[in-house]
C-alpha cells in the first residue's frame, strides 16, 4: 500500500539553509485570520532569519485551503498540505513535522491568539540549552469549564508523560527537528505531539508569553472534546487506568474479606448473622460494577491494539500548495 501515512510525493523545494526555521500551522476553519498570520510571521523572521510556513489544512468547512493557496502561489517560502479527511490537530502537526525542512520547528495555532512576535523570545529560550520550549500564556482566558476540562486534559497528560512539566504544555512550542526520529515510525491514528516528544527529550521548558483574545470563528475544542481527548492519552499512553482497575479491584477485595469477618465474628460471638437482603445486594453490585470497570478498561486497549493491528493511517493528504515558477 506504500507509505503508511500516504503522503503524497513532496513537492518540488529549493534547496534551504542549514539553519532555518519551520513554522507549522494546523488550520480548521480559519480563513479570515490567515493573510494577517502570514503577514504578521514574515513581519517577524523575514531579514533575521531562514524560515518556511507550513499549513496544514484539517478539512475544514470554510474556503481556508484556497487561501492557502493563494498565499503558497506568491510566496515561496510557504507550503500547504489539504487532509483527506478532519484528522485531528495534532495529526496535522505531525503530518507537518514530518515534512518540515528547518533544523528548527514551531507550532502555532491558526487564530492568532499566539502571536508571531512572541516566537523569538521562545527561540532565545531554546538556545539556552533546550530541546522544547513550550509558550504558555501568561493568564487563562478562557471560562470556568473549558478551564476545569483543559486542566483534567493536563493531568491526564501528564500521567501520559510522566512528567510535571505536562502543566505548563502549550499549542505553542518549539524543539529540535532531530526529536521527530524517535517516532519516525510511528503509525497509530491516536496522536499526541507532546507525549511522542518524551520519547526523544527530557529537557523541557516553558516561558509564559502574551496570548491574544481570539478574533475570528470560535475554538473546536469543546469541554467535551477535551475529556475525550484526555481519555485518548490516557488509554492511547499510559498504563494508568489499568493500574487504576487493579488497585480498586484490591481494595474491594479487602472490604469484602472485612466485611466477611464482620459476618463470622458476628456469628461466633452472637450466634446470629447479619440480617436484611439490602447487605447482600449491596456488596453484589459493588463487586460487579468493580468487575465492569475492569473489563471495560481492558476493553478499552484491546481496542486499541485492534485498531493498530488494522494498520490504519495516522493522516492522509488529499493535495498540496506550492509556489510555482512561471515558465518562460
Amino acid at each position: 500500500m506504500g507509505e503508511q501515512n500516504m503522503i503524497q510525493s513532496e513537492p518540488e523545494r529549493a534547496v534551504l539553509p542549514a539553519s532555518m526555521i519551520s513554522i507549522i500551522i494546523p488550520v480548521y476553519n480559519a480563513a479570515e485570520s490567515l493573510p494577517e498570520l502570514h503577514r504578521r510571521l514574515v513581519a517577524v523572521w523575514a531579514g533575521h532569519h531562514p524560515f518556511e510556513i507550513l499549513f496544514v489544512e484539517d478539512c475544514g468547512r470554510d474556503n481556508s485551503w484556497e487561501i492557502i493557496q493563494a498565499i503558497a502561489a506568491k510566496d515561496p517560502r510557504v507550503f500547504g498540505f489539504r487532509m483527506s479527511r478532519n484528522y485531528g490537530q495534532h495529526n496535522a502537526l505531525l503530518c507537518g513535522i514530518r515534512a518540515a525542512c528547518g533544523n528548527i520547528i514551531i507550532t502555532m495555532d491558526d487564530d492568532l491568539q499566539h502571536p508571531p512576535e512572541e516566537l523569538p523570545k521562545l527561540l532565545d529560550k531554546l538556545n539556552e540549552g533546550y530541546d522544547v520550549v513550550y509558550g504558555p500564556p501568561e493568564r487563562e482566558q478562557h471560562g470556568f469549564t473549558r478551564d476545569l476540562a483543559s486542566k483534567i486534559t493536563k493531568l491526564a497528560l501528564e500521567s501520559a508523560m510522566g512528567a510535571t512539566m505536562a502543566r505548563q504544555v502549550s499549542a505553542l512550542r518549539i524543539f529540535r527537528t532531530e526529536l521527530r526520529n524517535a517516532f519516525a515510525d510511528y503509525r497509530s491514528p491516536a496522536v499526541n505531539i507532546d507525549v511522542l516528544l518524551t520519547w526523544a527529550t527530557t529537557r523541557f521548558t516553558a516561558l509564559r508569553v502574551r496570548h491574544e483574545p481570539r478574533r475570528f470563528g470560535q475554538s473546536g475544542y469543546t469541554p467535551r472534546k477535551l475529556l475525550a481527548h484526555a481519555m485518548n492519552m490516557m488509554t492511547g499512553f499510559s498504563t494508568r487506568p489499568l493500574q487504576f482497575a487493579s488497585l480498586v479491584g484490591v481494595g474491594l477485595a479487602m472490604f469484602g474479606f472485612l466485611a466477611f469477618m464482620y459476618v463470622l465474628l458476628r456469628w461466633l460471638v452472637q450466634g446470629s448473622a447479619v440480617p436484611g437482603f439490602a447487605f447482600l445486594a449491596s456488596m453484589i453490585a459493588i463487586f460487579s460494577g468493580t468487575q465492569m470497570l475492569a473489563l471495560g478498561v481492558i476493553g478499552e486497549y484491546l481496542a486499541r491494539m485492534h485498531f493498530r493491528t488494522m494498520e490504519r493511517p495516522t493522516y492522509a493528504v488529499r493535495e498540496q500548495a506550492c509556489f510555482q515558477k512561471e515558465q518562460s
